[in-house]
């Protein structure tokens, strides 16, 4: 045979090496690919037998379930935990808080006595507390604000300027020239779409009852200052309240520090891990309001209502109640937005909100809910 005819080793060592590496190529993405497809398959299966066959499986489930509760993808807690669960949970829940609200209230508070204007020294001025403080605070998943009121008698309540919709307090704070504001109770919210008008429970003002939705109910859970600037929370009728001299209140749940003892034993009973909105007093008469941002991983996850209430007794609160959280939560300080709250549309309109006055008494706040029945409030009408 000719030599010349023959292949050259090289160029049969080439052509091999190439029919491997295409060989190898194929090889290795259907390798890739099942590998892929396997560690998919067990590790899926394992965080499945975790999630529903251990202890610590179990006790994230149920964090997740709660913490979906208090999103406007409740639903979604069933596949989580089932329907009947789901259920049962929140009667559970419902129950709990009711009963947060029962024991008796004893706190009293020791408001210093006001220096007279006239007498008042260039020193004394000068370590005089502001009337309110901000403390930026952080822990475990979350990060927000304390705000402290050092005299809980310029606070009112504040409410929308227009019927028909809520108000966002940005706006109020503005409109009414107020110091700072804080969002306060609850509203008829259809499919987290609501228009903010139409509050849960009542709303009082200034003494006054500006709305009454309890129907048939005769008493409610509330959170609010007396004409003394004493806190009140828990379970209260509205003939109790009056005799009280209850100054400003809205309707909401649960109460979680009473008498200076928290109410919730532990971070499993604290509802799930959320933005959240709370206001308590100090034996000295001080109002403190945190607000903790939450749903946005890289800054802050949430709290649950555990997280809160050690906040609050840190700081020597001796009564504390939970307000209204979630997308709603917002403090404004000097008309700016000082936390971020969670919503994709920034602030939400809301029905009321804690405002603070340097001069309270000259505060213009007409109760907007005047002769308007509360079946015939639609609360999803824009």
């Amino acid at each position: 045979m000719d030599q010349a005819s023959l292949p050259k080793r090289s160029t049969v060592r080439q052509q091999s090496y190439k029919h491997k590496k295409r060989k190898k190529r194929k090889k290795g993405f259907g390798w890739f690919l099942s590998r892929f497809v396997w560690t998919v398959l067990i590790a899926g299966a394992l965080g499945a037998g975790w999630l529903f066959l251990t202890p610590s499986g179990n006790e994230y489930r149920f964090l997740m379930a709660d913490t979906l509760i208090t999103t406007q993808h409740r639903h979604w807690a069933k596949y989580i935990i089932g329907q009947a669960e789901l259920d049962r949970r929140v009667a559970e829940y419902n129950q709990r808080f009711e009963s947060m609200g029962e024991e008796k209230d004893t706190h009293q508070i020791h408001l210093p006595a006001p220096e007279p204007a006239s007498s008042e020294s260039p020193e004394a001025a000068v370590h005089k507390k502001p009337l309110v403080e901000i403390e930026e605070i952080s822990g475990k998943g979350y990060h927000g604000y304390v705000m402290t009121v050092n005299d809980p008698t310029k606070i009112r309540l504040g409410v929308p300027h227009a019927r028909g919709k809520g108000e966002k307090v940005s706006s109020m704070v503005k409109r009414t020239g107020a110091v700072a504001g804080v969002n306060a109770g609850g509203f008829a919210d259809p499919n987290w779409k609501g228009n903010g008008f139409k509050p849960i429970g009542i709303v009082i003002s200034q003494g006054k009852l500006y709305y009454n939705g309890l129907g048939n109910s005769k008493s409610t859970q509330v959170v609010g200052i007396d004409k003394n600037g004493k806190m009140v929370a828990g379970h209260y009728s509205l003939k109790e309240l009056n005799d009280m001299g209850i100054k400003e209140a809205v309707t909401f749940q649960p109460r979680i520090i009473v008498n200076g003892k928290g109410l919730i034993r532990n971070a499993k009973e604290g509802w799930g891990i959320a933005p959240r909105t709370a206001m308590g007093q100090r034996a000295d008469g001080a109002i403190l309001f945190v607000v903790i941002d939450g749903r946005q991983p890289t800054y802050s996850i949430g709290a649950n209502l555990y997280d809160v209430q050690q906040i609050m007794l840190k700081r020597g609160a001796v009564i504390a109640a939970n307000l209204d959280g979630g997308s709603s939560t917002v403090l404004v300080k000097d008309n700016e937005i000082v936390n971020r709250p969670s919503s994709e549309y920034g602030e939400r309109y809301l029905p009321t909100a804690f405002l603070v006055f340097e001069h309270p008494e000259e505060a213009n706040i007409p109760n907007i809910w005047a002769g308007l029945n509360p079946k015939d409030i639609d609360p999803g009408k824009k």
